[in-house]
């Protein structure tokens, strides 16, 4: 610290100073502390950091070596003055002040030490009055208690006699409004009651449910009898049900002139049973199959619907159950057939009639399809008592498949009728019928490949003399199987869940594995005429399989049964991440382990024909491989060039070949197989032919001649330029036919050229693309024809 005296001596800025010697102090201030922080960060620059170091720093840095500088010292020494009276100031400032915080920050504290003790002792004091006082008030608690429980009580009681009060009340006006017969009025009171009813289901107030109860059902049957005898009483006029055909129904109606009053009374009893509908749910239970059958949840029938439907349950029962004739086992048709003419002889009806009262009382309910819903309920029941007698009796149960089949795409197609809704498919999905369903359907379809490929007829394509149907040229047996695995699909297609779908899936899966063993089992019977019409039919069978099996893998509905197996098999673990990333980005389908397994055998079948007709061109190729290449004459030797006669075996034999598999191979197959064919060609005339000989001038033109002339040209009937596919003999004929200067030019560049850039450029300009350098040099030295240069 610096000296008191020091202290004390320090200049004070009065307070009278004016605004430009406050400005004027402020920059000078701001110098200065410039100038400490330059001092500052000079010291820091220094090694130890002491102070001589600082100073000697500090003054190398302003005067340096420079003694004009020194002029500069005075007005450092002003500065540095300066400086020093600021720091003093402001310690002096510092040193004033923290004690007066301390002695604050003690004072707040005594301060607040001082509240707490007063709050302490108020809080004691509050404590003692307040026990005090509950000591007090605890009899008056106790009897208040006892006053509150009484008066609880006692609303408890009122409220429970309001009840009644109110349940009689609702009683006696439906009482009075039957008795004026005013039956709208009491409906409107009786729906008023029910929801009452409903309200009061979480009381506790066992005999006050039970009254409740037990009124509603009362007053409920006096109004369901009374208007339901009323409304089957217009029906009978409408001559409801309506047995006969739209085209024939004939409404016996006596006058004409009271068609309007009889429809108008329809409508009035249909809104007014309506009405009870919230009541007779309370009551009726609606019939329920065993939860076996995953049964959707469906809300009951509406009232005037089920007594429209009661005369024909009647019907349905006295025809179906029992001992009648009608109700034979071996026909379910029968039953299926009179539901599906039941619904079609009351759809105008129940459009034109009901369906508009329906939507004036702003019902959401469907007419037609409440009153099929309520006629299926029939043949599910039976069905679920039929289907136990012949599960084991496989041509009653298939033939019951079938029909209830037909019913379902009936039922759907043209009636409208909802898949979300109760159906057969949730009877056919019952395990131990779903396991005896697909038994059944794998037993038939077996026993129809098993017919289909023993038919003397099985690879005889239907369509052989129609060129534009037979282009895939599918045999008979593959037509009809993909035609039996599309049946399958289409009969699986309606069940309810995607499980049953996938199960059905894995059995056609199945049963193409097992096609195809069959199909290779009766090609390696005919391996040995590999060429022959059966061979290639079986090669056809496969493709066309292969194929439709890819474009059932984008139809939408193998899609969905994708996702579903991947959620399947993602739960199951049953398939690597690999896999299952396959199947989520559609890069794979359901059907490509079959693809795959049908593409390899398709591959081993084309190899085996095209390793036949190769054996067949290399034995019509060995006078060709003879030739005498070295000592052919020259082209202008020649009038006209000929083709060489021992390459005609070769080139007939192709020909032939093709000819014959063009015929018998569908289009894809066959080019395919030309292309594969074409490939070992090339390779065997360049390397057993080309390779193995030398040639003068008239032995390379000979073999351009051969080649560009009559081998290409076989094939230009399959693509435009089949030299393309030829490129190794196409570049050895060029090199072959040079003129001697462009040869020795490009031999002397290929030789002289260290660099691959120069030499591809000088071999593509004469046409060589496929062939390597090395080879090209080898072909260059097959030629004879070089000139003499002395060497």
């Amino acid at each position: 610290m610096l000296p008191a005296g020091e202290i004390s001596e320090a200049p004070v800025t009065p307070c009278s100073e004016n605004d430009d010697q406050k400005k004027n102090l402020k920059e000078k201030s701001d110098i200065n502390i410039a100038a400490l922080v330059e001092n500052e960060q000079v010291c820091e620059g220094t090694d130890n950091g002491d102070l001589p170091s600082c100073v000697s720093a500090f003054i190398e840095k302003e005067v340096g070596n420079d003694l004009k500088s020194l002029k500069k010292l005075d007005k450092l020494i002003e500065q540095m003055t300066e400086s020093k009276m600021q720091l003093e100031e402001q310690v002096l400032t510092v040193s004033s002040e923290i004690p007066k915080r301390i002695h604050s920050a003690l004072k707040n504290a005594e301060e607040s030490k001082q509240f707490l003790n007063q709050f302490l002792e108020q809080e004691t004091h509050l404590f003692s009055s307040i026990n005090s006082h509950l000591l007090t008030a605890q009899p008056w608690m106790e009897d208040l208690g006892a006053m509150i429980n009484q008066i609880e009580e006692i609303e408890r009681h009122l409220a429970y006699l309001k009840w009644i009060s109110q349940i009689e009340e609702l009683s006696d006006n439906i009482q009075q409004y039957l008795m004026t017969n005013n039956v709208p009025e009491a409906a409107s009171t009786l729906v008023s009651m029910a929801e009452l009813d409903i309200k009061l289901q979480e009381s506790s107030c066992t005999h006050l449910l039970g009254f409740m109860r037990a009124t509603v059902k009362f007053w409920h049957k006096i109004l369901k009898d009374k208007l339901t005898s009323d409304f089957e009483e217009i029906l009978a006029q409408l001559h409801w049900p309506f047995i006969t055909p739209p085209q024939s129904q004939t409404v016996g109606i006596s006058r004409p002139a009271s068609a309007p009053e009889i429809y108008s009374n329809l409508e009035t009893l249909f809104c007014q049973l309506l009405k009870l509908q919230t009541s007779d749910e309370l009551f009726t239970e609606p019939k329920q199959l065993p939860e076996k059958y995953s049964l959707p949840a469906s809300p009951s029938v509406i009232l005037p619907i089920q007594i429209m439907l009661s005369p024909l349950q009647k019907r349905f029962r006295y025809h179906f159950r029992g001992s009648r004739q009608t109700n034979v086992i071996s026909k379910p048709e029968w039953y299926l057939a009179q539901v599906l003419l039941w619904i079609g002889n009351h759809t105008q009806f129940l459009d034109e009639k009901i369906q508009p009262i329906l939507d004036k009382v702003g019902s959401s309910v469907n007419a037609r399809l409440e009153f099929s819903r309520g006629l299926m309920m029939l043949v599910l029941e039976k069905l679920a008592a039929d289907i136990p007698c012949l599960l084991y009796d496989d041509s009653l149960f298939c033939h019951l498949v079938d029909e209830v089949l037909l019913f379902e795409r009936e039922l759907h197609s043209a009636h409208g009728y909802p898949s979300t809704f109760a159906n057969c498919m949730h009877i056919l999905s019952e395990e131990t019928c779903f396991q005896r369903w697909l038994t059944v359907e794998r037993k038939f379809a077996l026993q129809k490949m098993d017919s289909m490929l023993s038919s003397e007829a099985a690879w005889i394509s239907q369509y052989k003399d129609i060129t534009d149907v037979d282009e895939m040229k599918v045999p008979d047996c593959a037509e009809t199987f993909m035609t039996l695995l599309l049946v399958i699909t289409d009969r699986y297609k309606n069940l309810p869940t995607a499980s049953r779908k996938l199960q059905f899936l894995e059995l056609q899966k199945d049963l193409v594995d097992d096609f195809r063993i069959r199909l290779t089992q009766v090609m390696k019977e005919e391996t040995r005429a590999s060429l022959g019409f059966r061979y290639c039919a079986i090669l056809n069978a496969v493709n066309y399989i292969s194929t439709v099996l890819a474009d059932w893998a984008d139809n939408v509905f193998f899609l969905q049964l994708q996702q579903a197996a991947l959620e399947v098999f993602a739960e199951n673990n049953t398939l690597s991440k690999l896999q299952l990333g396959q199947l989520a980005s559609m890069e794979s389908s359901v059907f490509d382990d079959m693809i795959n397994l049908l593409e390899r055998l398709k591959h081993d079948m084309l190899t085996r024909q095209v390793d036949h007709v190769f054996r067949e061109v290399k034995d019509a190729a060995k006078l060709y491989k003879k030739e005498r290449w070295l000592s052919l004459p020259s082209q202008s030797e020649q009038a006209v060039m000929s083709l060489s006669s021992s390459a005609c075996p070769l080139l007939l034999t192709l020909r032939d070949r093709l000819l014959q598999l063009e015929q018998q191979l569908c289009f894809s197959l066959f080019k395919v197989f030309w292309q594969m064919l074409v490939e070992k060609l090339d390779i065997y005339i360049y390397q057993e032919i080309i390779l193995a000989n030398h040639f003068n001038e008239g032995g390379a033109a000979q073999l351009h001649f051969d080649m560009t002339r009559n081998l290409f040209p076989l094939f230009s009937h399959y693509c435009k330029r089949p030299e393309n596919y030829f490129k190794h003999v196409k570049e050895a004929c060029i090199l072959l036919n040079l003129n001697v200067g462009s040869a020795l030019l490009l031999r002397d560049v290929l030789q002289s050229t260290s660099g691959q850039p120069p030499a591809t450029a000088a071999l593509n300009e004469v046409g060589i693309y496929k062939l390597a350098q090395q080879d090209v040099e080898i072909l260059l030295n097959l030629r004879t024809n070089w000139p003499n240069t002395g060497k």
